[in-house]
C-alpha cells in the first residue's frame, strides 16, 4: 500500500485559518431569494424551471468577477460530485426540477437555483466570520438585483418559500466544537438559553450517545461534540439586528465553553488525556476507519491539542479533516489517485475507502508530539 494519500487542499476555504478556531469550525451565511412573477419551485413546470435557471446563470455572467464562477445543472454532476456538494454544505436537496448550481472557483461562494427557493446565495468562512460571510452574500445579492427582480413586499420583506425565512431572507449558521460543555453535561442548558434567544443548537454529525473513544457516557449528545447554531427565523428585525443577535448568541456559547475547558483542565485532565491518546493510537494503528470513527478521532485529537496533551497540528488542519474524511471526498481521491492496496481488498471499494481514510488521518497526525 502506498504510504501517502495526500490530496491538495491548500486552496480549499475549509483548510484555511480563521478567528476563534479553537471552538468555531466555520460560518455559513445564506440569502434566500425568489424571482418576481414566478411560482415557488415546488409549483414550477419544466419550462419555468429552465427559464429561472437561464435568468440566474445569465445574471452571474455580468458580475465584475464573472470569470471566477462556474454554472452547472445539478443533473449533470456525477454521483461523486453531487455527494461532495452535499458534504460541503452547498447542496441539501435537489428536487429534479432543473436544479442549478453556481460556484466560485475557491468554493467560498455558491448559489443554488430551484431548490426550496429560486436562489440561495451562500458564503463560507473558516472560523467565526458572521459579518464577513454576510457581507459576501449581500455583495452578490446587490449585483444580481441589477439584472433580476426579486419578489418582495413592504409588509413581509423578501418573499420566501418558508414564512420563517421571509423578511431579510438571511440565515447564518455557525458550526461549533463543544467538548468541554459535553463532558460537563451543560449542553442542555445551552440549548435552553439560545432557544430563548431565537436559535436552535443541533447535532452536526448525528447523535454520539456513549462514544467508545471518549468514555464520556451519554453526557455528549452529538458525535464528536460538533454542533451547529441555527436561527429559528429570519422574519423579524433588520439584517443588522439578526447579525448582532447571532453574534451575541455565539459569543455567549464561546464564553461558556472556555469556562468549561478551564474546569476540565483542572478536574478532568486524565479523562481527556485518555480520550485524546486513544484517538491518536486508533488512528495510527488502524487499517480501516469508518466515517463515524474518524469524526470521533478528530474530536479526540482536537481536545487533546486544546488541553495541551500534545502539539504538532494546527486547528485548520483538524477542521479540514472533517471534510477530507467524508465519503464523497474520499471517492474522488480514490478515483483520481494511484494507490496500490493490499491484495485482499483490491476489489472491495468500501474497504478501500476506509483504508484511504485511515491513511489520511495517519498522515495528518504524523507530526503530533506529546
Amino acid at each position: 500500500m502506498m504510504k501517502k494519500a495526500k490530496e491538495d487542499v491548500s486552496g480549499a476555504w475549509y483548510a484555511c485559518a480563521g478567528p476563534e478556531q479553537d471552538i468555531v469550525v466555520a460560518t455559513r451565511a445564506t440569502l434566500s431569494r425568489n424571482l418576481a412573477n414566478f411560482p415557488f419551485p415546488d409549483k414550477l413546470n419544466d419550462s419555468e424551471s429552465e427559464r429561472i435557471q437561464s435568468i440566474v446563470f445569465d445574471a452571474f455572467n455580468f458580475l465584475k468577477n464573472a470569470k471566477d464562477f462556474q454554472a452547472v445543472s445539478v443533473c449533470k454532476l456525477d454521483g461523486i460530485g453531487n455527494k461532495i456538494m452535499h458534504e460541503r454544505g452547498i447542496l441539501f436537496d435537489s428536487k429534479g426540477k432543473k436544479t442549478g448550481l453556481v460556484l466560485r472557483n475557491d468554493g467560498k461562494i455558491s448559489c443554488t437555483v430551484n431548490t426550496d427557493d429560486h436562489l440561495k446565495i451562500s458564503s463560507f468562512v473558516p472560523g467565526l466570520g458572521i459579518e464577513v460571510a454576510s457581507n459576501s452574500v449581500y455583495e452578490i445579492d446587490n449585483e444580481l438585483q441589477k439584472r433580476i427582480q426579486f419578489a418582495a413586499s413592504y409588509e413581509f420583506g423578501y418573499l420566501t418559500y418558508s414564512v420563517l425565512n421571509s423578511g431579510s431572507g438571511l440565515s447564518v449558521v455557525v458550526k461549533l466544537y463543544l467538548p468541554a460543555c459535553s463532558l460537563l453535561g451543560s449542553i442542555n442548558s445551552i440549548v435552553k438559553n439560545i432557544s430563548a434567544d431565537g436559535f436552535n443548537l443541533l447535532a452536526c454529525y448525528g447523535s454520539g450517545g456513549g462514544n467508545a473513544l471518549s468514555g464520556f457516557g451519554t453526557k455528549g449528545t452529538s458525535l464528536g461534540s460538533y454542533y451547529i447554531v441555527v436561527p429559528k427565523s429570519s422574519a423579524g428585525g433588520s439584517e443588522l439586528d439578526q447579525i448582532a443577535s447571532v453574534q451575541c448568541a455565539v459569543q455567549n456559547i464561546l464564553k461558556e465553553e472556555r469556562a468549561a475547558r478551564k474546569i476540565c483542565k483542572a478536574q478532568h485532565i486524565t479523562e481527556i488525556s485518555n480520550y485524546a491518546l486513544r484517538s491518536l493510537a486508533l488512528a495510527k494503528s488502524s487499517f480501516f476507519v469508518s466515517l463515524r470513527e474518524a469524526i470521533d478521532i478528530v474530536s479526540g485529537v482536537k481536545f487533546g491539542k486544546d488541553m495541551e496533551v500534545f502539539s504538532g497540528i494546527e486547528e485548520s488542519e483538524l477542521h479540514a479533516l472533517l471534510y477530507r474524511v467524508q465519503e464523497g471526498h474520499l471517492e474522488y481521491v480514490l478515483d483520481n489517485g494511484k494507490f496500490k492496496f493490499e491484495k485482499d481488498i483490491q476489489d472491495n471499494r468500501p474497504r478501500k475507502i476506509e483504508r484511504l481514510r485511515a491513511l489520511i488521518l495517519q498522515e495528518a497526525f504524523e507530526n503530533i508530539e506529546k
